[in-house]
């Protein structure tokens, strides 16, 4: 049983030669692969583009605009400006302090009547915006562009007074209407 136990050993004693001498084969096109594979690695890498620093803007309010304050309808901030700069008469005058109405956003042509209310013996005009929406609006409400104030609603018809600048810092009232549409 001791010999049994000993033959393989021997066994690998002698198989084990032979497969290290087996290993040893040709090895030309791997260590050409190698030298190619070493030759392109050292091509240089071009650097990163260098990051430029972050402008920072300091907000100063003297001579801008507040950015939180809502712009009124129709009118830009600048022309406001311009307008207190401009000499001032005793004619008529838009309130530009007065909140704006939402039918001041759109130009005159652009609204239509389409209708009346009438109820003890108040009247109102339904008024189509350009963006389709129709609005409810009676005696001393505002609509159009240029300050145009409701002074009379009939039944065919809207009544306003318009104020337009002069362009000389002056203001002139004059009279505008809208039909109603079919």
């Amino acid at each position: 049983m001791t010999v049994m136990k000993e033959a393989p050993r021997w066994l690998v004693m002698l198989l084990l030669p032979l497969l290290l001498v087996g290993c040893e084969r040709e090895m030309g096109d791997l260590e050409q692969f190698v030298i190619e594979a070493r030759t392109k690695a050292q091509t240089r890498v071009e650097p990163l583009p260098e990051v430029k620093p972050h402008e920072t803007f300091r907000y100063e309010v003297s001579g801008m605009r507040d950015p939180f304050e809502p712009i009124p309808f129709g009118r830009p901030q600048l022309k406001v400006e311009e307008e207190e700069k401009a000499p001032k008469s005793e004619g008529p005058r838009p309130d530009f302090d007065r909140p704006r109405e939402p039918l001041e956003a759109y130009p005159l042509d652009s609204l239509r009547m389409v209708g009346i209310l009438e109820r003890e013996g108040r009247r109102w005009a339904l008024i189509k915006a350009g963006d389709g929406t129709i609005h409810r609006v009676t005696v001393g409400n505002y609509l159009g562009q240029n300050h145009g104030r409701i002074v009379d609603i009939s039944e065919t018809q809207v009544s306003l007074v318009e104020l337009a600048p002069t362009g000389l810092g002056d203001w002139v009232e004059r009279q505008a209407s809208l039909a109603l549409t079919e």
